[in-house]
């Protein structure tokens, strides 16, 4: 069917049932408990350790078995700060399958901005690891030792959850600067069920190989809970992060399903051996967390004979558009809503669809089971980014006559650092703490078709840029660091004073 406005409506997905644990869903319980669920593979693409559907859904009860003994009751959080290791997936389905609201962070985030999550959020329990520090005066941390002996405790049975309760929180930047708590509900992980068609492809038979790590939501989703949802098993890296490796893990281990950023992809054309052989097994790419080059598609299409299906999301709602076996790839274009997605291109005059071919607010239907269910602790924050029937996501696009979605950028000034998204606001007031700082921007400034850094323009006396990147590291996560830092006279303002960022990411273009 031909659209002439700018709304995709197939119908609604299967109705979530009203009782629903995330981690019981996660954790298929249809599947043979023999069947090898993870592999977890290090240095030289060896096999570090493998899990069972069995084994992983004991650890899992037995997470929970001790959280609870410690005290956790429903619905407080736990917070984890965590390396790269199984037990952070352990840990974050643990603390769902009693009850609890898992917090995942990045370990890369620094000590202040773990401290204000743990704060924000209010958590019970901090699940900290080695070599990682807190501030949690009001939680209590479960480290070394005590962590391993919750991790032993005695199984508990997974609790009987409503499908809208909270499970788990994940932050993300806010376009005020600080970061929000995104929450989502049990029914999260039904919802996902749209991507293993629209996006994936996915069945029991896939191997899925994921090129983040275990802390990373586009991980624990992606590349963790869909294919256990669906019965499938997952490979995860967890040695040096050399460009090439994948195609070295891929020829040894042969996944049918590979997810990456842009960035991954890039750098195994470029120092990757024979990526072609490396990837004989696979059905497919998958990539998402930042606009994928027309150019880079078509090399890896070219070095390894297989397509590559872009997705566009965000943390309030996952993946809703994407490119898959149902929706071939087409240039200038992400992909499509995914079967069961209501998505539109509003008018700038309300919440009507936009015609067909012109510009407009990407929005989602609330009707979706994966929309969040708000933004922790802030009530006018969630209703702000409502309008009407529709979640308004930020972004800016064009849908087509087939219902394809062509991406146009932010509305606002977010920034994209590798797949994550980053408050201008954040870099900036991390400059201005310093004292010879008077004045900071950050933006987003694109250095080739394929590459875009955080590049901060600063008005200062008596320090250098290599001062500035070393107070920068000390609060802020790498991810969001600015990779370059200008000197300047004066910031170009409106006459009214506001900050024009959009003119110096301009400028640096030129």
């Amino acid at each position: 069917m031909r659209l002439t406005e700018s709304l995709f409506d197939d119908g609604a997905p299967p109705p979530c049932p009203a009782r629903l644990n995330l981690a019981a869903h996660a954790l298929f319980a249809g599947q043979d408990g023999a069947k090898v669920a993870l592999t977890v593979i290090g240095a030289g693409a060896e096999t570090e350790a493998t899990w069972t559907y069995a084994a992983l859904r004991d650890a899992v009860a037995r997470a929970a078995g001790g959280l609870l003994a410690a005290g956790l009751r429903p619905g407080e959080r736990v917070m984890l700060r965590m390396g790269g290791t199984a037990d952070f997936p352990i840990l974050f389905l643990g603390a769902i399958a009693a009850g609890g609201v898992a917090v995942p962070t990045s370990a890369m985030l620094s000590g202040p901005e773990a401290t204000y999550v743990a704060a924000d959020v209010g958590a019970r329990f901090v699940c900290l690891g080695e070599a990682l520090e807190i501030d949690a005066p009001n939680a209590e941390v479960l480290r070394g030792p005590v962590l391993a002996a919750l991790r032993a405790a005695p199984p508990a049975a997974v609790a009987d959850t409503d499908a809208e309760a909270a499970a788990f929180v994940v932050y993300t930047s806010g376009s005020s600067g600080k970061p929000k708590g995104v929450t989502h509900a049990h029914r999260a992980a039904w919802a996902r069920r749209m991507m293993w068609r629209g996006w994936y492809g996915l069945t029991a038979a896939d191997v899925m190989l994921h090129a983040g790590a275990f802390n990373w939501t586009y991980t624990l989703g992606a590349g963790l809970m869909d294919p256990w949802g669906a019965g499938a098993a997952t490979l995860v890296y967890d040695g040096p992060r050399d460009p090439g490796v994948w195609a070295t893990i891929a020829a040894r281990h042969k996944p049918t399903l590979f997810a990456a950023t842009p960035g991954v992809y890039r750098q195994l054309l470029k120092y990757g051996a024979d990526v072609g052989a490396g990837f004989a097994a696979l059905r497919h790419g998958l990539t998402a967390g930042e606009k994928m080059p027309q150019a880079l598609a078509a090399a890896w299409a070219r070095e390894t004979g297989k397509p590559l299906y872009e997705a566009l999301g965000m943390s309030e709602i996952s993946t809703y558009v994407s490119a898959g076996p149902e929706a071939p790839p087409r240039p200038g274009f992400i992909g499509r809503p995914q079967p069961g997605r209501r998505v539109a291109v509003l008018n700038a005059d309300g919440d009507a669809p936009a015609p067909v071919g012109v510009e407009g607010d990407l929005a989602v239907s609330r009707r979706d089971p994966g929309l969040m269910l708000g933004y922790w602790g802030d009530a006018a924050g969630t209703a702000a980014a409502m309008r009407g029937a529709w979640f308004v996501t930020g972004d800016r696009a064009v849908m087509d006559a087939d219902g394809y979605v062509a991406y146009r950028g932010r509305a606002d000034d977010l920034m994209n650092a590798g797949g994550y998204r980053v408050a201008p606001q954040e870099v900036e007031d991390a400059l201005l703490a310093h004292p010879a700082v008077t004045e900071a921007a950050a933006v987003e400034t694109r250095v080739r078709d394929d590459l875009s850094i955080i590049a901060a323009h600063v008005v200062a006396q008596g320090v250098t840029a290599a001062a500035l990147e070393a107070w920068c590291a000390q609060r802020l996560a790498a991810y969001k660091r600015p990779k370059s830092i200008a000197f300047v006279e004066s910031l170009p303002r409106t006459a009214t004073g506001k900050l024009m960022r959009r003119a110096l990411a301009e400028g640096a273009k030129r």
